[in-house]
């Protein structure tokens, strides 16, 4: 993780953009000069990228800014450890390895996110459903190395019989979780990077900052004003292979988050699949939507 405390200055912020990897990303504000700092920290997590910035009246001194680095780390560090399928000790590869039926105990954030994941999956009937991890797997985007050939009909077949979020119940009292299919899994990619973006956000709160913007994978969160006392402005990248800025959007005290086709994809027999994996077919999307 690197950390760095920069003048707050359109030109800058321009630059920044270019360099953030996601969907949504941070923009300049306008071409006025400004007196404020933003001390700048930003890293790798989750299989992606993620930066924080702090708006400030002062240069931190570096006590300050190990402080306020930790704290963001840990925060995101938290996540990652609890809901990555790619880390074998996470709660969520063990349940996944787990073919036990009986009640899992799970860490009360990881509880949190899988409750909402699954109200998403009643409020979408299905179309967000985080137990399609054997169908990402199929389809070359999980933590196993993907096959070469895409799924066959009759291998989709049986690997959708494994899927379904009316398979997973939760109990609240004890914070547990139980699968009624033995082969259930679940990818948690869909909600978990918004989460730690909200820890984060919650961490720089608890140190008593108030402006701030944190982006993790193109999941944004943007608090009070930037350093021009406006709303941050984000961009919203074009949904194409060549980039650039579909539009620019003012945000404050709000989340911004969206998804695509065009990035997360690979070549399968000699088209470009994508990484959203619809669980009622068991493929992935294949329609004009670009991106949400």
């Amino acid at each position: 993780m690197t950390h760095r405390a920069v003048p707050a200055s359109p030109v800058l912020a321009v630059l920044l953009l270019a360099s953030m990897v996601g969907c949504a990303r941070s923009a300049t504000d306008s071409d006025r000069p400004s007196s404020l700092l933003i001390e700048v920290f930003d890293g790798s997590t989750m299989g992606t990228t993620y930066m924080a910035r702090v708006v400030t009246a002062e240069p931190w001194d570096d006590a300050r800014r190990e402080q306020t680095r930790a704290s963001v780390q840990s925060a995101l560090d938290a996540v990652e450890s609890a809901m990555s399928h790619f880390q074998l000790a996470s709660e969520v590869s063990r349940f996944n390895q787990t073919r036990s039926t009986e009640p899992f105990p799970l860490s009360s954030p990881t509880f949190e996110v899988v409750r909402t994941a699954l109200e998403l999956a009643q409020l979408t009937d299905g179309a967000i459903d985080i137990t399609v991890a054997p169908l990402v797997n199929a389809w070359g985007f999980g933590p196993t190395e993907p096959d070469l050939l895409p799924p066959d009909a009759d291998q989709l077949l049986r690997l959708r019989s494994r899927v379904g979020f009316r398979k997973l119940e939760l109990d609240e009292p004890t914070s547990t979780v139980r699968k009624t299919d033995p082969q259930l899994e679940w990818d948690l990619s869909s909600v978990a990077k918004g989460y730690g973006v909200d820890r984060v956000a919650a961490a720089l709160r608890d140190e008593g900052e108030t402006r701030f913007m944190v982006e993790v994978g193109g999941e944004i969160v943007a608090s009070g004003l930037n350093h021009l006392h406006q709303p941050w402005r984000i961009g919203i990248e074009r949904p194409s292979d060549r980039g650039g800025i579909q539009r620019v959007v003012p945000l404050s005290n709000l989340a911004l988050a969206t998804s695509g086709d065009y990035r997360n994809v690979r070549e399968v027999e000699g088209h470009l699949v994508s990484h959203t994996i619809d669980p009622r077919t068991g493929r992935p999307v294949d329609h004009r939507l670009a991106s949400v």
